[in-house]
């Protein structure tokens, strides 16, 4: 039996905003309030449930269908890339290899602000280009955490750092992807996003600063946040407009990257800056996130190479430590190439095909609900979208990020000399650590989800679209709240995008701006969403802490926002000549 969706079940607009809102308020109130994060899902999503199904008119077995839809896609592939990279960190400090590359970072600066430049910032934004979907915030704070960083920071620095790079996201996905939904040409939008980013890739270096050691410390080590921050900036310019969006984040990590170490060869901050509770003459050693019970270190076959000792590292003994970290590199960012990756799900000719991807259509959900006016163009003469909503699970267990986070894993125990047995039980020890929060990512999705087909995120979309002149400044948090209801800037594109444009349409705006604007301020919920969220809380060992992680970073999201709304109007009104013509 079709359904088509109903935006404003109580015939007014405001209860039916507050009523779709509801999930989300409690949801992220629960988690402010201390509740287990588990718990708290588990109740939102039931909330989420109850008000699909009887305020929002949805079939009950639809919304239970999109529930279960959500949920596999939180376990595969969301935790399976949780699971592989806190999998690879734990490796990598068992066999004490973690100890070498601190003490590398270290001798490139051991101050801590040019350390989470580096890793938060300038690493995470190439794992962003390569990878996405949560990879950067998994990998970035496990190792802020294993340099020393307490774990609320590591988490909340990487959540921070994890905004400027989103939009262009894996090889330019969300971009595309927004292009597609909204009609309007991949390239002009890449420029537009292009124009507005550059400005924040200047901004977030210095907030990332001044979030950790105030403005005072951001005045200590100006030169290496222009350095890092501007040569990123720079090269996202340059590639989002004469090159397309694809290639934008792992050429701008890496760029800035190599830069910036290049620079701290010749400068150093007068003033070596660390968290008030470290001792200025000693550099701490790695946090487990959980100490008590860990099993014992594991035993390399082989020992790692010689080198200097008490002092100075041995060139051997660096490239000998970041090998694992070189591996991973190198396979997210094959595993994200679009050839690469067609390949492995098994493409026309191709052996694997029906064997390394797997499509289930979800019963009674899949070409089941239709979208609406407003939000989608629907034909004359018709209440409805021309063509019904898909749902289709992939199971592409072969192309996945988290798979390319296993092999480097397997790879790197090769590398370190790692018996099987002593892998295995660390794989599994990892896995029983995450548990909970696999179970919280499940739910989260499941809700995700089930807002995105009951028409509950339409719901709260279209309370933008009624703030007129306005619209500018509230574009971005559209993206904004997709973002944080979906957990991806690709999916609050594929949310919006077409609602974007056909609102600017309407109010005779920039049709580029207004709907790259979409993507531009999603990236601002990013870490935000419960997902990203939970993410953090894993790799920092602070599973049941996501409240407060949830409190630290909430004002930097909203500020954050509201600076891209402003950036929005002035192009819109003021600096109209920044808009790329179509």
């Amino acid at each position: 039996m079709e359904w088509v969706q109903v935006y404003n079940p109580f015939d007014s607009a405001v209860w039916s905003t507050l009523a779709a809102g509801l999930p989300i308020v409690l949801l992220l109130g629960l988690l402010a309030a201390g509740i287990s994060a588990p718990r708290a899902a588990a109740i939102a999503l039931i909330s989420a449930w109850c008000t699909a199904v009887f305020g929002f008119t949805m079939p009950w077995d639809a919304a239970l269908a999109a529930s279960c839809e959500g949920a596999c896609f939180g376990l595969f592939p969301i935790g399976w890339i949780v699971l592989n990279a806190v999998f690879l960190y734990q490796l990598t400090v068992r066999t004490g290899q973690f100890e070498i590359v601190k003490r590398s970072v270290a001798a490139i600066s051991p101050d801590r602000r040019i350390q989470a430049l580096l890793i938060a910032f300038c690493f995470g934004t190439f794992l962003e280009g390569a990878a996405g979907f949560g990879t950067p915030v998994a990998i970035t704070a496990a190792v802020l955490i294993g340099l020393g960083f307490s774990p609320l920071y590591a988490a909340g620095l990487s959540l921070i750092a994890n905004t400027a790079p989103v939009a262009f996201g894996a090889l330019g996905t969300p971009i595309l992807t927004l292009a597609k939904v909204s009609g309007l040409p991949e390239m002009a939008l890449s420029q537009m996003a292009g124009r507005q980013l550059p400005f924040f890739s200047l901004i977030i270096p210095a907030w990332l600063v001044a979030t950790m050691s105030g403005w005072k410390g951001v005045k200590g080590c100006w030169p290496a946040i222009a350095v890092g921050g501007g040569s990123f900036a720079l090269i996202q310019f340059l590639s989002s407009n004469f090159h397309g969006p694809t290639l934008v984040d792992v050429f701008g990590g890496v760029g800035s990257m190599a830069i910036l170490i290049v620079f701290l060869r010749f400068w150093q901050p007068k003033e070596i800056w660390r968290f008030p509770e470290e001792s200025p003459t000693t550099f701490p050693t790695p946090r487990e996130g959980n100490p008590g019970g860990e099993p014992a270190p594991l035993s390399p076959t082989r020992p790692p190479p010689r080198g200097v000792s008490h002092g100075s590292l041995s060139t051997r003994q660096v490239v000998y430590a970041w090998m694992p970290w070189a591996i991973l590199s190198l396979m997210v960012f094959l595993w994200g190439w679009p050839t690469w990756k067609q390949r492995l799900d098994g493409g026309m000719g191709n052996p694997l095909r029906g064997i390394s991807k797997i499509t289930v259509q979800i019963p009674r959900l899949h070409n089941r609900i239709y979208r609406t006016a407003p939000v989608v163009e629907i034909p004359k003469g018709s209440n409805r979208a021309a063509s019904p909503e898909p749902a289709q699970y992939d199971f592409n267990w072969l192309s996945s990020t988290g798979t390319s986070i296993f092999l480097a894993a397997v790879l790197s125990a090769f590398w370190l000399r790692i018996g099987w047995k002593d892998f295995l039980r660390e794989f599994l020890h990892t896995l029983y650590r995450v548990r909970w929060a696999l179970t919280t990512i499940a739910c989260m999705l499941g809700l995700a989800f089930l807002t995105k087909y009951s028409g509950m995120d339409a719901t709260l979309g279209l309370a933008f679209t009624h703030t007129g002149w306005l619209y500018p400044f509230f574009a971005p948090l559209l993206g904004w709240l997709g973002v944080a209801l979906t957990g991806s800037d690709t999916s609050a594109n594929a949310l919006f995008g077409s609602l974007q444009r056909i609102t600017a349409n309407q109010l005779h705006l920039p049709e580029v701006l207004i709907v790259a604007s979409n993507s531009t301020g999603g990236v601002m919920g990013k870490m935000i969403d419960a997902q990203s969220i939970v993410v953090a809380a894993v790799a920092t060992g602070q599973s049941g802490s996501e409240g407060q992680i949830l409190r630290f970073v909430f004002f930097h999201s909203l500020a954050l926002a509201a600076l891209m709304g402003l950036l929005t109007v002035l192009q819109a009104y003021v600096l109209t000549w920044m808009i790329p013509a179509l």
